[in-house]
């Protein structure tokens, strides 16, 4: 086995703590330190788009049939589902039991709505029929643009690969190109991934470093209870639901820690798509399975947005001392799990899409967000965490449903010393 000091997640975790530890000692240099966070999911999002397509052209085609690929999607979207409105229900609960948000008494005339007009924008921006716009590039190479976000190159590589595949053996010389490109790209992705200890180091020390633990005392109650929650919800939901797909959790945690340690520093699940698609095809999940089922759920399989945006609705209403009757709960329930839908795993996004929820829901003032807008980028880390479990369960309970996961080298990746 190989020594701590060569594993990556081992350089990580040194990168985080001395990030926190000059964030904390030093916060005017650490905020120098901020583009070396930004450069690093850049990198990464700059492969996400063709890694992406290669990974869903290849699955779609080599499915055996497009009923077979429609029964894998419908499988994932069923999941995603009910998953998802779990999180949700989740978040109310908690959010109702504990109420961290009661005794603040803030006056709304008090808040500064300018503080957050730049999301309230974008959020109004977000009805259904504006997201299936969206959703369809204004050209093919609009969706590997950067303008573009990932529903549409999952679009562009569905409609390829059932092209692709329905031509038969004449798509054969394609589609080895395409395999070719593909191996291509994670060589790339492989070694982009070696600077995660840099772009996590620095992401940290520059949150630590603006923020400053010392501020977010007043709202530290919001933290814990959400964090609690991602514990709850990690530990609860999907334990049970890896134990009855047949795998222990912690031992699959513990396979992913290079890319939750990534994940930690980065506050981005983006940063280990590419990673965990990959990890979960060594894990014995088919490649058909992966590459749709994952990329999709990266939009609408996002459990710790969706506990994330009832929790922060409702502290908000706390915070302002508006009640909420059972019936306009379950209604922001309802409007939540439709913004919840194409959010993606960046940071931010889930502020802009708590935005669009509170936007339908009158009685709580969207102003009312400038009371957690400091601390939504510590949230951000559990946030996008969540997700990333999910979105790994997810995987493998739909290889299950579909009858094609390696039981044996599931078990082998989960309990071996390396964790490969």
């Amino acid at each position: 086995m190989k020594k701590n000091g060569s594993r990556l997640y081992f350089w990580v975790l040194l990168a985080i703590v001395a990030g926190v530890l000059m964030g904390w000692l030093d916060p005017t240099h650490a905020l120098l330190l901020k583009p070396l966070g930004d450069a690093f999911i850049a990198l990464v999002k700059m492969m996400i788009g063709p890694m992406i397509f290669c990974t869903v052209v290849l699955g779609v085609s080599g499915a055996g049939s497009l009923r077979e690929v429609g029964r894998v999607g419908s499988l994932a979207l069923l999941y995603f589902e009910v998953v998802s409105t779990v999180a949700l229900a989740l978040g109310l609960v908690v959010m109702n039991v504990l109420r961290p948000g009661h005794g603040f008494h803030v006056d709304p005339a008090t808040l500064d709505p300018h503080a957050v007009a730049g999301y309230a924008k974008v959020a109004a921006q977000q009805s259904v029929a504006d997201f299936l716009l969206h959703s369809i590039p204004h050209s093919l190479t609009d969706a590997f643009s950067g303008q573009g976000d990932m529903i549409q190159v999952l679009l562009v590589a569905l409609l390829f690969g059932f092209s692709l595949s329905a031509m038969g053996e004449h798509g054969a010389p394609v589609r080895r190109g395409i395999e070719q490109v593909s191996t291509v790209l994670f060589g790339m992705m492989n070694g982009i991934m070696k600077l995660a200890p840099l772009g996590a180091g620095g992401a940290m020390a520059f949150t630590v470093g603006k923020y400053g633990v010392h501020a977010l005392a007043p709202l530290m109650a919001l933290m814990g209870v959400f964090y609690l929650s991602c514990v709850l919800f990690i530990g609860g939901v999907l334990g049970l639901i890896g134990r009855l797909a047949g795998f222990s959790l912690p031992r699959f945690l513990w396979y992913l820690r290079e890319e939750l340690l990534t994940v930690l520093g980065t506050s981005s699940s983006e940063t280990v798509l590419i990673p965990l698609m990959n990890k979960l095809e060594l894990a014995g999940c088919p490649r058909a399975v992966v590459g749709l089922v994952v990329p999709a759920g990266y939009s609408f399989n996002l459990d710790g947005t969706n506990l994330y945006l009832t929790m922060a609705a409702l502290f908000v209403a706390q915070a302002l001392d508006v009640d909420l009757t059972l019936g306009q709960q379950v209604t922001l329930l309802g409007v939540a799990m439709l913004t919840s839908k194409g959010a993606s795993g960046v940071t931010g996004a889930g502020f802009v899409t708590l935005a669009a929820t509170l936007a339908v829901v009158p009685s709580i003032p969207v102003a009312g967000l400038t009371l957690i807008l400091g601390i939504d980028r510590f949230m951000s880390e559990a946030r996008a965490i969540t997700n990333f479990i999910g979105n790994g369960v997810a995987a493998i309970v739909v290889s299950r449903w579909e009858g094609k996961l390696d039981t044996k080298r599931l078990q082998h990746a989960l309990t071996s010393a390396d964790g490969l």
